[in-house]
């Protein structure tokens, strides 16, 4: 489980969660997580999901997280080149 529920910079939510819609090719960022668990094939369901394994669960976040993570390199990577 995450520990912090709230981004480091204030105000941030929003743009993180455009972003998290992006990268999972959603238009609502609450439904990224069920879209990346349909792809792997794991059976996340609303509410309450206790039979999910840590391994499946961390799969979900990890592959979010990770997606999220590149594209904010590359666009950090783009930004760079044009001040060049």
């Amino acid at each position: 489980m995450s520990r912090r529920k709230r981004p480091l910079v204030p105000g941030a939510r929003e743009g993180l969660d455009a972003l998290k819609a992006r990268v999972a090719h959603v238009a609502d960022p609450n439904q990224a997580k069920y879209e990346v668990a349909s792809e792997l094939h794991v059976p996340l369901q609303r509410g309450y999901n206790g039979q999910l394994s840590a391994h499946d669960a961390g799969r979900i976040g990890g592959r979010l997280g990770g997606s999220m993570v590149k594209e904010l390199v590359r666009m950090a990577a783009q930004a760079m080149s044009k001040k060049l």
